[in-house]
């Protein structure tokens, strides 16, 4: 994975009907994408595991 200079944006913005709020928009996705990046990813794991402990029970019925 490479680091990058810039986004290059055009059409979106200039399509919009608020470009400064899709501009906002863009920027406010590259630093949420900065951030994911840098709080680093889950090692790989060989199998899947369940993140909720309680078979057959949705998560909202859990206490």
């Amino acid at each position: 994975m490479g680091l990058f200079d810039g986004v290059l944006l055009n059409t979106a913005g200039a399509l919009a009907n608020d470009p400064v709020v899709m501009a906002t928009a863009f920027a406010m996705a590259v630093d949420a994408g900065r951030s994911a990046y840098l709080s680093g990813a889950m090692k790989p794991q060989k199998s899947a595991q369940a993140s909720t402990p309680l078979v057959d029970t949705p998560f909202w019925h859990q206490s």
